[in-house]
This record gives C-alpha cells, structure tokens and sequence, in this order.
C-alpha cells in the first residue's frame, strides 16, 4: 500500500521545485499530480529512501533520495548522488553534493519511453553504495496524462520523519535467524573471590602516626604498600619518675665503664694484666651504652604517647602493610588516635577478580549436567558479560529460598562491578533452537505488552507484538509477525511508540 503521506510531500515539494521559471501551481492542480513513487532500499552500507513522479519522457523528474550512512545512522553531508538508467541507452544524472544534510535532488530527463532498469549510486568519502531499484517504465507524454490522481491512502503505519531519525538517537538493525541456547535467568550477587578479603589488625596497643596520608575507602592499595604505623604504648605509662632514675643510672654505668675500659687499657700495655681483660672491659662498656639508648627510648615513647601525637621515631614503630592489591572496602584509622591490640583497621578486598553467586531453583538440578556456559547481566552496562570459569555448584539446598549457589569467577581489571551488587545470571543449557532473534534494546513494553517497531519505508514504521524467549549475547527470541530480514529499531524505540500515540501526522519537512 502506497504511503499518503509520502505523496502528499512529494506533492507539495514538487510544486515548489517545478516553480523555476513558471507559476505555483494551484492547490487543484498539486492534487492532481499523480501518486510519486516511493522506494526504500538498505544494504550492509548505506539506507536509500527515494521519491520521484512517474518518468516521463522528454520530461524533467526531480528524485528526492535521501542516503543515511548505517554505520552512524547520520545523514551523508557530502558526496556525489547519481540515477542511472539502462534502456536503449545508458543515461546518468547526478549531482555532486546535498542540497542539504542527507537529501540529494536530483533532475532526470529521460529520453526515451520503454522499460529501463534503475540504479543509484552514492560516491562519498565515508561510504560508496549501490541500490538496484529494478526495472521501471518511462512513460509517454499521452500515457502520463493518462495517470489517475494521487489518492491519500491510510496505511496504519507510524510516521517518522528522516529530519527526526537524523536529528535524534535513532537506530535500526535487521532481525536475524541464529541458533539460541535455551537458558535460565537467575538473580546473583557480586562478591569477593576465595582469598580476596582481607582484614588489617593492629599487632600491638599504641597510637597511630599522624605523619602519614589517609587510605580512605574506595581507594586502590598495591600489595606491600604501608596502610599506616603504630607507636606502641609505653608499658611503664604510670611510672615516669621510674624511667628518668632507669635513665640516670644508665648514664652512670656508662660512665664507670668506660673509665674502666680505660684503666684497663693502660694496664694491659704495662702487661699489668692479661689480654683477656680488655676484651672484658671493652664489651662491659658497650653493654652499658646499650642499656643507656634503651632507657631513653623508653621514656622516649612514653613521652609521645602522653602527647598523643603518635610521633615515635621510625625504629620503634609497628609498620602495617597491605597483604595484597585490592581496594579499601573499610577504614577505622585516624591518624593520631588510639589504637588497642588486635583492633581492625582496613578490610581490603581484591577486584582484579571477582565471583558471581547465583541462586539456581532447587526444579533446575536436573539440568546440571546439561550445563553449556553463562552470562552476565549488569543493569546499564550494555552487553552481556561472558562468563568462562564455573567455579562451584552447591548441593545443599537453602531451606528459606529453595536454591543452591551456583558461583562463576570473572575478571574485572577495570573495577566495573561493586562487591554486593545485584545483577542477572544466564546460564546456558547444551540444546539449541533455531530463532528469529532481535537486540535487546528493540524490546519496547507498551502496557504490558512487548512490541517492537519495525522500518517498512524510510519514514514508515509498523508496531508488531511479540512474545519472547530465550536471551544470549544482547539477543532475545521473538515470536510473532517479525521475520529475518526485518529491520527493527533498535535504538530510539520508545520515540517511535510515542509518535504513534500521537494523533497528528506530522508534516513533511524535506527540502528537496
């Protein structure tokens, strides 16, 4: 069925582009034009939707073809348009850029009435195409005047202008026969993978340094990297009087021996004493300058902890280090602050890695060893994900749910997933059908209902409902009145239900 509303633009672009040298034909006159022929045609390239009189020869047809490159769905904005016809003769009319974005106007003269077959060819930089529209007759003068007028016709398809696809996110795609696995949807959960948890404790009571920055959530640790250092608590904090005297009497050893070591020194040169005496005194006087540095570190430490500063010196501080790569899930350390034994500090969790717990019914055991692979659905993350490594399934069924965990591990080197979100698994049993398949993004719920929208004509669109099945790859099973070969919107389905809604068709806006 010829599209009206096609023929009543044609109608009215033709009457403003015949006005070259000539009066505006009347309204009566526009309506008794007859019906423009109107084609479209797609390829792997490009989409043509082309509108033109009947051909008449020795007369001037003006071919509005409209190219949409389908690789961005934009209209081409340059590039050579040529109407080829092969009759008698090989005749060529072209033109070398749009008149404006998308739209190439193009004058065809015929010379000669017969049948001729008709081609058009584009010639742009992003795209080169050919559309073979078949064989078509070119008229004579007698026989055109002899044409009924254009009839307005309602097809029941939905209108959608090429200026609204253009300027809108707009997509089609052909609907596609393949094999589909049969599969099974289940909720999941995202978590860490075995040994990708990890809780850093404190080793001692103490304070924690001030002089380091923060690890905050979310943030990425390497393995090794210091998470923070701890002072330790001074263990005489009551006692101060205590360490100073322990400090006193250090020095005071310290001294008496190596006035000693002295002594002894000069003795052994007179051979007053034996050698081994020297020896002796030398180590007697190292001992006591060891337990000086120690007495001091002591009351070192117990000062900074009284100061609260957490500043103790590098050689005294408990050093905390990340026992893998991963990310900060929780933090509890402020610098400064104080700190018990054993108290949780960090949990770090890996993501390079992650695993993907499913609930598997308790109805589907039966089809574990049918089991052929698995899929990942993340809401607003587009494509499916593969799942390659099944990890484990449970054989113990939870009493509340009715489920055994079904667990797969996946990469995730990008951090794209969060430890606890909730996502889709598919698994996929070994027996396939044969389907008619379309992306999922061509699924429009309209009250209820799942429909897709398919192009029949460059600005013609059918609603279709469907009933759905399986799902693999960004694929859904349709069954219904969609066939291979169809070509469904895929992306701006929602706008095209909307027009449909709407009770004004709108009006044709080309400038052809």
């Amino acid at each position: 069925m010829r599209n009206t509303r096609h023929a009543a633009g044609w109608l009215s672009a033709a009457a403003l582009l015949s006005a070259c040298g000539s009066a505006p034909p009347t309204e009566v006159a526009a309506a008794e034009e007859p019906a423009p022929v109107v084609v479209s045609r797609w390829t792997d390239r490009s989409e043509l939707f082309v509108e033109f009189p009947p051909l008449v020869a020795g007369a001037t047809s003006r071919f509005a073809i409209h190219f949409t490159d389908l690789a961005t769905f934009e209209p081409l904005r340059e590039g050579r348009a040529t109407v080829r016809l092969s009759g008698a003769r090989v005749e060529e009319f072209e033109v070398d850029a749009p008149g404006s974005p998308g739209i190439f106007g193009v004058d065809v003269t015929p010379s000669a009435a017969g049948r001729a077959r008709l081609e058009l060819l584009l010639d742009a930089a992003a795209v080169q195409d050919r559309h073979d529209l078949g064989e078509v007759r070119v008229l004579t003068a007698a026989e055109a005047a002899g044409l009924p007028p254009g009839a307005e016709e309602e097809d029941g398809t939905v209108p959608f202008l090429k200026e609204q696809q253009w300027s809108l996110d707009f997509a089609t795609a052909a609907a596609r026969r393949r094999p589909m696995a049969d599969s099974l949807d289940v909720p999941a959960e995202i978590r860490p993978r075995t040994g990708g948890e990890a809780e850093v404790t404190t080793p001692v009571a103490g304070r924690l340094a001030a002089d380091l920055p923060p690890r905050p959530v979310g943030s990425v640790v390497g393995r090794g990297d210091t998470l923070a250092q701890v002072v330790p608590r001074s263990e005489h904090a009551d006692d101060r009087p205590a360490l100073e005297l322990a400090v006193a009497e250090a020095r005071d050893a310290l001294e008496l021996a190596r006035a000693e070591h002295a002594r002894v020194e000069r003795l052994v040169e007179v051979g007053a004493l034996p050698a081994r005496r020297r020896l002796e005194a030398r180590l007697a006087s190292q001992t006591a300058d060891a337990r000086l540095t120690a007495a001091e570190a002591h009351l070192a430490q117990l000062d900074s902890t009284r100061r609260g500063e957490g500043e103790g010196t590098e050689d005294t501080r408990f050093v905390l280090r990340a026992p893998m790569r991963g990310v900060v899930a929780e933090s509890a350390a402020t610098p400064g602050a104080s700190v018990d034994e054993g108290a949780r500090l960090f949990k770090l969790i890996a993501v390079d890695r992650v695993h993907v717990v499913g609930a598997l019914p308790e109805a589907a055991l039966s089809r574990l060893d049918d089991l052929a692979g698995a899929e990942l659905e993340v809401p607003g993350a587009g494509a499916p994900l593969l799942l390659e490594r099944l990890v484990t399934v449970g054989r113990v069924v939870d009493e509340d749910t009715r489920t055994v965990p079904i667990i797969y591990e996946l990469p995730d080197p990008d951090r794209r997933l969060a430890i606890g979100q909730a996502v889709t698994l598919r698994v996929f049993g070994a027996s396939r059908t044969d389907a008619v398949t379309v992306p999922e993004s061509a699924i429009v719920d309209d009250a209820g209902q799942p429909v897709v929208f398919v192009q029949v004509g460059g600005e013609s669109f059918e609603r279709r409902p469907v009933r759905l099945g399986h799902r693999e790859g960004g694929d859904v099973q349709v069954m219904g009145d969609v066939a291979a070969g169809d070509r469904v919107v895929t992306v701006g389905a929602p706008l095209i239900r909307l027009a449909a809604l709407s009770p004004q068709v709108p009006a044709h806006g080309h400038t052809h």
